[in-house]
């Protein structure tokens, strides 16, 4: 049985805790309040594309934090959620309920197979924000699992994966150099300390065949409550020239140094 534990902080806030790890936090009263700054680096993101509902498609749980954003600031979306820990999702949903007239349903389904059962072009958006053990599974970065993701999306549609790395980010170049050729638009998102290389920490990979508003991820950026940065075109071209692709097994992201590692506003 997993270890699941709801601490509340002076602003009323909850981290959902699983076997110690920090897996979400939430914010009843406020579900825009995001404070792990990987989430409001998705945020960013999706506030950026055109306004109206959204399909999403979020790989992981937890808290179900983006989920609630995304009732928040975009009502009516419809929201798939592929949770596996039955345990967590009762849980949270007693603990954190949920707010009225969402359409957000949970399926006890991991990522791989709840992906692979989607129908074609049925998500504007996929979220993959999925750990176990503090770590992204390896099926969540092979090739097969990256190809599924790309063929569940509209032809919009954008790929959102939060990754952790060490300094000189051996791990994501080798999830980029993985993207199937269908989702050739591709940016990081991070903290400046993380993308200079001076910490181990969280970035966002968005993937697309269209377009990505790198000019909108700018100016959004640069309004971020964390200094954060953008690499995109002929830096991402760089950073993955010469480096293998993972085949069909993926590989887990690398350990944190430490839990509860991420930083909070």
């Amino acid at each position: 049985m997993a270890d699941i534990e709801f601490v509340t902080d002076e602003r009323g806030g909850v981290t959902v805790m699983r076997d110690g790890h920090p897996q979400s936090h939430v914010q009843p009263d406020d579900p825009r309040l995001l404070v792990f700054e990987y989430v409001q680096h998705f945020a960013l993101v999706l506030d950026l594309l055109p306004p109206g509902p959204l399909r999403v498609t979020h790989v992981g749980g937890a808290g179900l934090t983006l989920a609630r954003y995304l009732q928040a600031t975009r009502p009516g979306s419809p929201q798939i959620v592929l949770e596996p820990d039955v345990e967590l999702t009762e849980s949270v949903r007693r603990e954190i309920p949920l707010p009225r007239q969402h359409r957000i349903r949970v399926r006890p389904a991991d990522g791989a197979a709840g992906v692979r059962a989607l129908r074609d072009a049925s998500a504007d958006v996929i979220v993959l924000d999925a750990y176990a053990d503090g770590r992204v599974p390896a099926e969540l970065t092979a090739s097969a699992f990256l190809a599924e993701c790309a063929r569940v999306l509209a032809p919009s549609g954008l790929l959102l994966a939060n990754l952790a790395d060490e300094p000189g980010m051996r791990y994501i170049r080798r999830v980029v150099a993985t993207l199937p050729a269908s989702l050739p638009e591709v940016a990081l998102l991070a903290t400046n300390e993380v993308l200079k290389g001076r910490r181990f920490g969280n970035v966002v990979l968005l993937a697309s065949a269209a377009p990505i508003d790198l000019r909108g991820l700018r100016r959004a950026a640069a309004r971020a409550d964390f200094p954060t940065g953008l690499r995109a075109a002929a830096e991402i071209a760089a950073l993955v020239r010469g480096v293998p692709p993972f085949g069909e097994t993926g590989e887990r992201s690398p350990a944190p140094p430490e839990l509860g590692g991420w930083r909070v506003r």
